[in-house]
């Protein structure tokens, strides 16, 4: 335990990525908590509607760090790749997690079944394609890091970002759309009716 708090205090900008998550999920239960056990639909709007706030703070305490002098690392490197994968795929996270607290709390539909066949490989794609946009969000937050920042030996361990990022994409391919293509059904399914 003492190696955790040991490496937040070494990198404080691993706190804030940290918080921004946790705070990205305490918003996102506390707003589904109000707008349906509670029955407080406008609170629940409003913490919902505050997640893109954290991004923000994120990208305004690292920005200020940056500019405060600090040396920029591998922590830095990761806030804008937390940035660019929160904007890109934390609206369909929250859009998630409503459907199923409105099914168990609020007498909402059930949530829509697992894809399968064509539609499923069509969902791959969409989602790499969501990878390959967060990742270009986190590249031009890194690339404009870099030249802000300006000197190559303070901004060297942002571009070693670049190709991890070239690294994530390819491996999303592999493992989603393109093994889904090769390995996946050809046909979607229909559920079997069952007899009630």
């Amino acid at each position: 335990m003492n190696d955790i708090g040991k490496f937040f205090a070494d990198n404080p900008m691993a706190a804030v990525i940290a918080a921004g998550e946790i705070a990205f999920w305490v918003f996102i239960v506390a707003g589904l908590v109000a707008r349906y056990p509670l029955r407080l639909k406008r609170t629940g709007g409003v913490l919902l509607a505050m997640t893109p706030v954290i991004d923000v703070v994120v990208l305004v305490l690292t920005v200020v760090d940056l500019a405060g002098g600090a040396k920029a690392n591998f922590v830095h490197g990761l806030a804008a790749v937390y940035l660019g994968f929160s904007v890109v795929f934390g609206p369909g996270m929250i859009r998630w997690a409503d459907v199923r607290f409105a099914h168990r709390f609020a007498g909402g539909p059930p949530p829509p079944p697992k894809p399968a066949g064509r539609e499923r490989a069509r969902k791959e794609w969409r989602e790499w394609g969501k990878c390959v946009l967060a990742s270009a969000i986190a590249a031009v937050l890194l690339l404009a890091a870099i030249l802000v920042i300006g000197t190559p030996e303070q901004v060297a361990p942002l571009w070693g970002w670049l190709p991890r990022l070239g690294v994530l994409t390819a491996i999303w391919f592999a493992t989603g759309p393109l093994w889904q293509e090769i390995f996946g059904e050809r046909t979607a399914t229909t559920p079997e009716r069952v007899n009630r």
